[in-house]
């Protein structure tokens, strides 16, 4: 059970983060994770594919209590 609330807390910082992330790259032009991991690096691409599933666990998380 507390690994699913870790999992949990994971996938919502990650989130915030992404969020965050978009965000100034929307106001700013900037995006913070190729200006720390490089354009186009597998590290960042590692890091959207890890910001898409959170997103996908959140939301299936969400739908499944409503």
């Amino acid at each position: 059970m507390r690994q699913m609330k870790s999992l949990g807390t994971l996938a919502n910082w990650l989130l915030i983060v992404g969020g965050l992330n978009w965000g100034l790259v929307g106001v700013a032009n900037t995006n913070v994770v190729t200006m720390i991991l490089g354009d186009g690096s597998m590290l960042t691409t590692l890091v959207y594919v890890a910001v898409g599933a959170s997103a996908v666990y959140v939301a299936a998380n969400s739908l499944g209590k409503g």
